[in-house]
Formats: C-alpha cells, sequence, structure tokens
C-alpha cells in the first residue's frame, strides 16, 4: 500500500495534469541537442519558473494586479471571452510562459511572434473615450512587471529552495528580454526599478465595475479539478496573499479577505514541497536533458 506521501503526492500530480494537461502547446522542448534557449540552465529564470505553487499563485496576483489597469483591462474585456474560458485564458498564458522559458531560442521566437501577431489585432476605445492598443510599449511594460514581480514573489514565499542574495535581480534582468522582444520599453530590471514602476504608475490605476466584474469571474473559476472550489479558494488566496500592500489597498480587501489569504498562503507554503515531488518530469527536466545537465540542478543555485 502505497505510503501518506506517495498518496500525496499522486493527488497532486493528477490535480496539476487535470488542470494543465501535457502535450497540447505543440512546443518542442526536446530539440535541438544543446540550445540552451533565451535564458539557459545557470538562469534565475529557470528556477523561479520550475516552481509549479509560486507560479501558479503568482500568476493569479499578476491577473488581480493587471484588473486595476483601464486600459490594459479594456483589451481583455473587448477582445477575449474571459468570462466562459478563463481555464484556456490561463493555459495559454502558461504554454507563453514555460515556451519562452524552457524550449529553444527558435521555439520562443515563434511564440513570441505569434502573440505578438495577436495583440496588433487587440485595438480600440475605452467607455471615456481613450485609444488603446495591447501592443502598446507601455501597456507591455505594465503587463510583464505584474506577472514577473508576481512569480518572483510567488516563488520567494512558497518554494522551498531560498532565494540567495542578488537572485531577485538576476531574475528581473533576464525576464525583461521577452518583454522587449514583444515590443515593451523602459522595463525595470532590478527590485528597485520594479518598486520604483509601480509607485509611478500607480496614478493610472483604478478599481472599477469592469474591474470588480473580472475579479468575480476569478473567484468562480470551475477548475477542472479535484475538489474545484477547495483548490480555486486556496490558490486564488495564495495568490492574494503576494499582493503589494498598495494593491490591497486599492482593491479594497477587508479583514476577513486578508485573513483568508493568510491562511491559504500558510497552506500553500507546507503542502509546497510535495509538488516538486510530484512534477519532477516536466518542461524544466526535459530543458535540462536537451542542454545536458541533471535536472536536479533546478533544485540548487549555481
Amino acid at each position: 500500500m502505497p505510503s501518506p506521501h506517495a498518496l500525496a503526492t499522486q493527488r497532486i500530480r493528477h490535480w496539476v495534469l487535470s488542470a494543465f494537461p501535457r502535450g497540447q502547446s505543440g512546443i518542442d522542448y526536446d530539440h535541438p541537442p544543446g540550445d540552451p534557449g533565451l535564458f539557459g540552465p545557470d538562469s534565475a529564470t529557470w528556477r523561479v519558473h520550475s516552481d509549479f505553487p509560486g507560479m501558479l499563485a503568482g500568476g493569479l496576483c499578476a491577473l488581480m494586479l493587471q484588473t486595476l489597469h483601464p486600459l490594459a483591462l479594456a483589451g481583455v474585456w473587448d477582445h477575449s471571452n474571459f468570462r466562459t474560458d478563463l481555464v484556456g485564458r490561463l493555459r495559454r498564458t502558461t504554454n507563453f510562459v514555460a515556451g519562452t522559458t524552457y524550449a529553444s531560442r527558435p521555439e520562443a521566437r515563434k511564440l513570441i511572434d505569434r502573440v505578438a501577431g495577436i495583440h496588433d489585432q487587440v485595438r480600440g476605445t475605452t467607455p471615456d473615450g481613450r485609444a488603446y492598443r495591447a501592443g502598446d510599449p507601455a501597456l507591455l511594460t505594465w503587463v510583464h512587471v505584474t506577472e514577473s514581480y508576481g512569480f518572483l514573489e510567488g516563488f520567494r514565499r512558497y518554494c522551498p529552495l531560498a532565494l540567495p542574495d542578488g537572485a531577485a535581480d538576476a531574475y528581473y534582468g533576464e525576464v525583461r528580454r521577452v518583454a522587449e522582444m514583444l515590443g515593451a520599453r523602459d522595463v525595470p530590471g532590478t527590485q528597485a526599478e520594479v518598486a520604483a514602476f509601480f509607485a509611478r504608475v500607480q496614478g493610472e490605476l483604478r478599481l472599477d465595475e469592469r474591474s470588480r466584474e473580472v475579479l468575480r469571474v476569478l473567484a468562480r473559476i470551475d477548475l477542472p479539478v479535484p475538489m474545484a472550489g477547495l483548490s480555486r479558494d486556496l490558490f486564488l488566496g495564495a495568490g492574494t496573499a503576494l499582493l503589494p500592500d498598495w494593491a490591497v489597498r486599492m482593491l479594497a480587501l477587508g479583514r476577513f479577505e486578508r485573513a483568508r489569504a493568510a491562511v491559504a498562503s500558510r497552506t500553500l507554503r507546507t503542502i509546497a514541497p510535495l509538488f516538486r515531488v510530484a512534477l519532477n518530469d516536466g518542461v524544466g527536466p526535459r530543458a535540462c536533458r536537451r542542454v545536458g545537465i541533471e535536472p536536479s540542478l533546478l533544485d540548487r543555485w549555481p
């Protein structure tokens, strides 16, 4: 009979692969041999993006932040079916991040070009008459910074691998390459620059009815997994716990929401090590084998 630990890891693996099934993206992580991709095996990015709990909680944190920018939100509101296919949107974002992180340089370039082509078609006018387009360098920078902030804070909070001195700045400096290849400009490359960016952009942000509607859809997301409601609340709460203080105030999160997020955060931190055991054969290990190194190297800093 399997041990409780083995049963737990089996259930976690089933949960993750139910929500994010493998082999459907069409991304080649195995060829050509030796190609390090955009970042390579010694990068902070390969380590930060290998941690599933931190990435999912961090991605949800980024979505909550993104609801606060009226121009960025307008593109989602006018040009996506987020109300009926939020899971699909999460999967597509997951595939893009995984592919640009771990696939070869030609594969990453292909993904970036495809997304840039989609951005070219996303444009319109907000209800107050302001023009927007998804390819606007400033909006690309906003989306990138919210995502990279969420992913890094998710790693810092939930990964059993501690973040060493200098790794946060290294991560921000690396991942901005993808944003710049998409067309972003003046992308922050250190923790201090990210903090300054958030301070500078807050005057453009607001919580309006569109923001609230997207947050309501997010709070009702129906993940195709066992114990869907419990799973959703765990990761949404863990993502909420990553929000910076200014965003907590802007989102008007009360004492109950903050307390629930703290419980979810502690719970995810407790079970997070099991995810690394359950998911030891994902795209990160495949990329390691492509460049001829042991996947276990992702479990420590170079």
